[in-house]
């Protein structure tokens, strides 16, 4: 039965391409008042047309690029182009003297955007969405661009259908129905660093509440982690929307294969993520190898799909999760924050190159009308994630974008100093940081760590009390262990400017 299915959605996806070969068109991503890759980069553009009939490609009839239909589809890569536009990009077919243009195409950088619903989550949704949408339609450089919702068993060619054709932006399409239209991550994302660069910025959203990190992700990706499973319908999920079902969209692959796979003809700069809350109870403890799995085989399709014109080390962004339960340790997500970084708890990392990580823990919504696992905030997500942006993919220097994180933590007589790489702003105040007690020293359960207050605090350390229990056995220090520690924006350590959170950490402790 399953060979049968098979078998049927490819013979139903060859006859797609068929059918739209009969037609001389761009491919699905393409379309008026787009934005593609800029120079240094070469724009890849695609479409179909009638086999062996030869295309030329001309922008604003400055030059041509000439190639020929293979098996239904051609392709062509442009020349570098500067930043800036508009420009018209034509294409014509001989055989059937067939001509299409696409008009306001502007050259700029492309970022995409993807994850589960808090990406979702559209800018009418954020807490002062009134202000913010009425802002939309003065930032015209900034586009967008949303991939349908869709799942495939195959790799698909091309997108099976489009949300948001690319657009310029306004208050309709930005603030449109609730999870399912354009992003207020990455809108925001995308016009804080339009204010930085002052040149036009693509955004590709292509995202699905309640969907794990395996549905996003390559087979050869999940192979890679032991990960061969498709998830079953009974398993327990954090669920985004209380009124959704299980359903299939869960399935391994089956969003890589439908919404990302027929992207990775694209040139892009580069992409940012917000997801884990669906693997807080599934595969969990091994995140830590698929999420930076699926970064390393996203860069490598997208640099081979396009003909290497996407970097192979494309700077790749990430929202570490915000809050969900209080008093919760059995939700995962304070497990979920650590394996997110590959368990170093910072990044850019040793495992995860090139790579920028917006903390979200200080900013809880506990009164979010979407529920706690949704905080209305995206601002400062948006915000944290372009100075991280600014620091890695362009190499701005003196752009502050991590937070503190300790270097060391040593045992003294009576009291435990934990140093930092950067000088902080402090607040004493008790319950944030605890101590391993361990006469094994395993420090795997709960039990064993006891909270500590902080006692003291300097440029770039803060002292913490000596727990009641023998010196020797006093193992590792942990910050924020639990899945809701802060009021809004009101954790012990920041950066020393007060704006950027120290992220949760597990450290041992040294005599």
């Amino acid at each position: 039965m399953q060979t049968t299915v098979a078998i049927s959605l490819v013979l139903s996806a060859f006859a797609s391409v068929l059918s739209a070969a009969e037609t001389f068109r761009f491919s699905s991503y393409y379309g008026n008042h787009m934005v593609l890759q800029k120079a240094p980069a070469e724009a890849v553009v695609w479409g179909y047309g009638q086999t062996g009939a030869k295309v030329v490609v001309s922008l604003s009839g400055s030059y041509e690029v000439f190639t020929t239909v293979i098996n239904g589809i051609w392709r062509a890569t442009l020349e570098p182009v500067k930043a800036g536009g508009p420009y018209n990009l034509t294409a014509s077919q001989n055989i059937t003297n067939s001509s299409v243009t696409l008009t306001d195409v502007l050259f700029g950088d492309t970022w995409l955007c993807s994850g589960q619903s808090n990406m979702a989550f559209t800018l009418g949704q954020v807490i002062n969405a009134t202000e913010e949408l009425a802002l939309a339609s003065k930032y015209t450089d900034v586009r967008i661009f949303q991939a349908a919702l869709e799942m495939s068993e195959e790799e698909l060619i091309d997108l099976a259908r489009v949300e948001v054709p690319w657009s310029r932006p306004t208050a309709k399409l930005l603030g449109g129905k609730e999870f399912s239209h354009f992003s207020a991550v990455c809108w925001l994302f995308g016009r804080y660093l339009y204010e930085t660069l002052k040149y036009p910025i693509g955004l590709v959203h292509s995202s699905w509440g309640g969907t794990p990190v395996e549905a996003w992700s390559s087979t050869r990706a999940l192979h890679t982690c032991g990960l061969t499973d498709s998830v079953p319908h009974s398993e327990l999920f954090v669920q985004s929307d209380p009124s959704e079902d299980v359903s299939d969209k869960r399935k391994n692959s089956v969003l890589w294969n439908a919404m990302i796979h027929p992207l990775l003809n694209m040139t892009i700069t580069g992409a940012i993520w917000y997801q884990g809350e669906a693997n807080a109870n599934y595969n969990r403890d091994k995140y830590n190898c698929s999420f930076p799995i699926m970064i390393d085989d996203w860069r490598m399709a997208f640099h081979k799909g396009s003909g290497g014109q996407t970097a192979l080390d494309f700077p790749f962004g990430f929202v570490q999760l915000s809050t969900y339960r209080k008093n919760d340790k059995k939700d995962g997500f304070r497990e979920i924050r650590w394996h997110q970084t590959a368990d170093y708890g910072f990044a850019p990392n040793k495992r995860m190159k090139n790579t920028f990580m917006a903390v979200a823990i200080d900013v809880p919504d506990e009164k979010s009308p979407f529920g706690s696992i949704h905080p209305e905030d995206k601002q400062d997500v948006a915000y944290r994630l372009v100075l991280g942006a600014r620091a890695v993919a362009y190499g701005e220097k003196n752009v502050s974008f991590q937070g503190p994180f300790p270097t060391h933590a040593v045992l003294k007589q009576d009291f435990i100093g934990i140093v930092f790489n950067q000088g902080i702003y402090a607040i004493s105040d008790n319950g944030f940081f605890e101590i391993c007690c361990s006469e094994d020293k395993t420090c795997e359960t709960d039990d064993k760590w006891l909270p500590v207050p902080i006692e003291k605090h300097g440029f770039d350390y803060v002292l913490v009390s000596k727990p009641k229990c023998p010196a020797a056995n006093i193992t590792a220090v942990r910050y924020l262990w639990t899945d809701w520690p802060c009021k809004f924006k009101a954790c012990p350590i920041y950066s020393s400017d007060g704006l950027l959170p120290a992220p949760p950490f597990i450290l041992a402790i040294t005599n």
